[in-house]
């Protein structure tokens, strides 16, 4: 995501790094790239208009620090007022109140709306919340039959509406299921259309008169650039609503949505969509948003998707075989499958400081291959062999590549790698800092 708007900025900050001084004269070319930049990254006119009146000020206004360097300074009053484009701080969801506690989802057909429900639905799971899921979209073939299948993916249980019901009846009864049944929140996935018409604006002002929902969110297809800032405000005029969540943001290279929406209509982005996997949905933080833009990286976000998808268990016991040199193939390909969690390599390298450039220098394309090559051939092995490598023969390993649809010399590979990995991680686990070799330290 924002790919085109970082490599831009990353130019003109390598050149606001060679000024000795910050003058109105450089400023000026300075912000003349980063007007550029923005434009081009499909950023609303007039938010990116007064975003550069802002920056201007402040950084020929500001007092100058002595800590730092002039271009350092000006990067700072660009990342600060692109923290307050983005709307300063995080707004979390606000689920307070009696349950069921409703949550109504707008938004314009193929925005990614019903997908989102369930996503949002298994947030909110993880927050310790029990979130039924209710279908309100009666028009669009097969759309209860989608939210419901996406339920069943999740575990996480769908309202079945009653046949020939209309929006407010299914409302209605959801609401007395979810009480009767105890659960705690009511996501409602409303029907879309192509475009905002008068008929698809009664039904949704009908439902949110009944239902009096805690949130109001909209859902805009990140992609659309300029024209997500003219929906959230016609649906805001319509219908009112609380705030934004952005999907397809990983799709989008530009931008121009995340920069524009808060500034344009006075929302906030309350979660991103980073993926079409379910568990792909971001609580929406400007200011580590900011830094991602300034190819600073994301460094908190990073640290709690580990903590919330590795396995704490596991990774005690895994530390328990590093010691003990327990270190089999099995826990090799657990690694593997644990890590994959995090994320694509590229998203996860992006997050990291200092790494973002790495991002057109290095094949991920390829880099995932290997990694998918080296678990197909590890699944081919019997359990008794991931943990006893010694065993793999000739014979074995031909069997092991022909099951894998690799080569015989790919499984001797991965074997090389593995016995290395081993020997490195018995100096150090076995000789501490000492154990490593000298020129890690050089």
């Amino acid at each position: 995501m924002f790919e085109k708007l970082q490599e831009r900025l990353d130019l003109v900050f390598m050149k606001v790094k060679g000024y000795g001084k910050l003058s109105e004269s450089n400023i000026k070319d300075s912000l003349r790239e980063v007007r550029v930049a923005l434009l081009e990254a499909d950023v609303n006119y007039k938010v990116a208009k007064d975003f550069l009146e802002t920056v201007k000020e402040k950084a020929l206004g500001g007092e100058v620090m002595t800590s730092i360097t002039p271009g350092q300074q000006f990067i700072k009053v660009v990342y600060d007022e692109m923290c307050d484009l983005l709307g300063k701080t995080n707004k979390p969801l606000d689920v307070a109140g009696s349950p069921p506690v409703p949550v109504m989802l707008l938004g314009l057909q193929g925005s990614g709306k019903t997908t989102t429900a369930g996503k949002l639905a298994l947030y909110l799971r993880k927050k310790g919340r029990k979130p039924l899921l209710v279908p309100t979209d009666v028009y669009r073939p097969a759309a209860i039959q989608q939210l419901t299948k996406i339920g069943s993916q999740l575990g996480i249980e769908a309202f079945a509406p009653s046949i020939g019901a209309d929006p407010v009846e299914i409302c209605r009864d959801a609401r007395a299921y979810a009480m009767k049944k105890g659960f705690d929140t009511l996501i409602v996935d409303t029907a879309g259309r192509l475009h905002i018409d008068k008929e698809m604006v009664q039904e949704l002002v009908r439902q949110k008169k009944l239902l009096n929902p805690r949130e109001t969110l909209l859902v805009i297809d990140a992609m659309t650039g300029q024209d997500a800032v003219n929906v959230a405000k016609a649906f805001d005029e319509k219908v009112a609503i609380d705030g934004v969540i952005l999907t397809k943001l990983d799709g989008d290279a530009r931008g121009g949505a995340a920069l524009s929406v808060r500034a344009a209509t006075g929302k906030y982005i309350k979660f991103i969509g980073i993926g079409e996997k379910l568990d792909a949905l971001e609580a929406f933080h400007p200011d580590r948003m900011a830094s991602r833009i300034l190819g600073m990286g994301d460094v908190v976000s990073l640290v709690e998707k580990a903590q919330e998808v590795f396995d704490e268990k596991k990774a005690k016991e895994f530390e328990r075989k590093l010691r003990k040199d327990e270190f089999t193939l099995e826990d090799f390909n657990d690694q593997i499958k644990q890590m994959k969690k995090l994320g694509s390599m590229e998203s996860v390298i992006g997050m990291i400081p200092g790494l973002g450039k790495l991002k057109g220098a290095i094949d991920f394309s390829e880099a995932e291959k290997e990694i998918k090559r080296t678990e197909a051939i590890i699944n081919s092995m019997t359990p008794r062999e991931r943990i006893y490598p010694h065993l793999l023969d000739g014979s074995r390993r031909m069997r092991i590549a022909k099951g894998s649809g690799m080569r015989v010399q790919d499984v001797n590979e991965l074997l090389k790698r593995y016995l290395e990995a081993k020997k490195m991680i018995k100096r150090f686990t076995k000789g501490g800092m000492k154990g490593l070799p000298k020129h890690l330290f050089k």
